[in-house]
């Protein structure tokens, strides 16, 4: 049985966040509602509540049941979890004169308590909060204080319980994983073995229990999840294992020919279906991209289907889900057991009747490659920038034609092979080019043109919940910008995307 932290979610968009943090000092933790959580699991070690964009005084403020929690297993309150566990236990939560936010450091630390371990007097964090506690109750023992807050940090009495207004797990909170890593060690006692190695023999294990000698079918795009969820699924049933890569004729240049090789090298058994004249002749005349992703969606399931029905017995389906898939199935506002289809296989158990097996559903995208890393699998695959599931499709912005198609996998071929001659690529954490629904006017030698418009993307993210732009270099975009116009026929302008998310999506469409 894995040790756990379990962390309560109040609907922070930090949450994520606190849990990779928490991975990364080899810690199992799990995030669940602040409402719907498992209350008798004995696998619990410790439990963190999670900030809010709520205010304890609102009259929908969410209200946890921590009985069995509080006074029983170590807990540690976060900004609106801080502020909970005073105001709702006797103290006193007041807005703040005004709103704290940003930088601050610790004035007072009580360096001789286990949450504060080793912490220097003096050390940077992050608030964010309109509230501020005015008032404990009397067996609350203040740990620390910024200069503007006093009960920055608390204890109670008699309890392993603590709380901090601040958030540790963010960046500017210097010495925030040191804090979190008292919590989880010197407080929660735990083992940390929770690592790539230790997955990958779990996983494996379960997965011969659970599966034995059935026969399991598996989607494959080409990227990181569904490749590293075949190789451990290859490591546990072997030869029980049938893959199936489509082409939807919206890849990349070279992609389906270059990802069977791979795959081949690899000794997982993987049929090529190439259906690219079926998607194609589906996308004609269509520019509204939600109808583009329907139909890609639709023939995908008809495709994948018929496919699998060509193998004898097939009794799973399995799936590359990943953790943050789950979590965002599950509303903060209520319990739901729903879990969000993959992108590629929406409506394939209903359809097929065959059972799903999801080996990833337990990790981040981060921790995947790691497992990866461990599973010795090639390192093009695990540096590989995420790749939408309707490819280029919502990159061709208004109707698709082959034509539009071919001009768009050139240009980004390019693009994408200069990031990496350049060594560009794995500082990046999704690049595209975006072929625009206008043309513009230009002049190559003496004859003017009317060509397309194309835009490059690239940003630099974590998750891709959210994310900046690259600021690449001006000489390489210069450069990619002259082979592009030069070498691709039909577009005589490039421009570069400088929008974040928010407010702009990584993609356009």
């Amino acid at each position: 049985m894995t040790e756990k932290i379990l962390i309560l979610d109040f609907g922070s968009q930090y949450t994520q966040l606190i849990a990779r943090k928490i991975r990364e000092l080899d810690v199992y933790c799990e995030i669940h509602p602040y409402n719907h959580f498992p209350v008798s699991d004995a696998s619990v070690k410790g439990v963190i509540l999670s900030g809010s964009p709520f205010s304890v005084r609102d009259k929908e403020a969410p209200i946890p049941d921590l009985t069995g929690i509080k006074g029983h297993l170590p807990l540690l309150g976060i900004c609106y979890g801080a502020q909970y566990l005073a105001h709702y236990y006797g103290g006193e939560v007041l807005p703040s004169g005004s709103r704290e936010y940003g930088r601050a450091n610790l004035k007072y630390v009580d360096t001789g308590n286990p949450l504060f371990r080793n912490i220097k007097p003096g050390t940077q964090v992050w608030m964010s909060h309109g509230d501020t506690i005015a008032r404990v109750p009397e067996n609350y023992r203040v740990i620390g204080s910024t200069a503007d807050v006093r009960i920055g940090a608390y204890q109670i009495e008699g309890e392993e319980t603590y709380a901090i207004q601040f958030h540790p797990e963010v960046y500017h909170t210097t010495q925030g994983k040191e804090i979190l890593e008292n919590f989880v060690v010197n407080v929660c006692h735990m083992s940390r073995n929770w690592t790539p190695g230790s997955f990958i023999e779990t996983t494996v294990h379960d997965l011969k229990e659970k599966i034995g000698d059935d026969k399991v079918v598996l989607g494959l795009s080409g990227g990181v999840d569904s490749s590293v969820a075949a190789v451990l699924l290859h490591r546990a049933i072997g030869s029980n294992l049938t893959c199936i890569f489509v082409n939807n004729g919206l890849l990349r240049k070279n992609e389906f020919a270059g990802v069977m090789d791979s795959y081949r090298h690899m000794g997982l058994n993987v049929i090529g279906v190439d259906a690219s004249g079926r998607f194609l002749d589906a996308l004609a005349g269509v520019s509204e991209p939600e109808r583009k992703r329907k139909i890609i969606g639709k023939a995908f399931i008809e495709v994948f289907d018929e496919e699998a029905r060509k193998i004898k017995d097939v009794k799973w389906l399995a799936q590359g889900t990943i953790y943050p898939d789950v979590i965002e199935s599950v509303s903060v506002k209520g319990p739901s057991a729903t879990i969000k289809s993959h992108h590629n296989v929406g409506g394939l158990p209903e359809k097929m009747h065959l059972k799903v097996v999801e080996p990833l559903r337990l990790l981040f995208k981060d921790e995947v490659r790691r497992v990866g890393r461990a599973l010795e699998m090639p390192d093009h695959i695990l540096r590989r920038h995420p790749f939408p599931g309707p490819g280029l499709a919502i990159r061709i912005l208004g109707d698709i034609t082959r034509e539009k198609i071919r001009i768009l996998q050139e240009a980004d071929n390019i693009f994408i092979e200069s990031l990496k001659r350049e060594n560009l690529y794995d500082q990046v954490w999704q690049a595209a080019v975006i072929l625009l629904p206008v043309q513009s006017v230009g002049v190559m030698g003496d004859e003017r043109t009317y060509e397309h418009v194309v835009v490059l993307r690239a940003v630099n993210s974590t998750d891709g919940m959210t994310a900046d732009w690259s600021h690449l270099p001006y000489d390489f975009l210069a450069q990619v910008s002259s082979d592009i116009i030069n070498r691709v026929k039909g577009i005589n302008r490039v421009v570069y995307d400088i929008s974040s998310k928010p407010p702009a999506t990584i993609e356009w469409e």
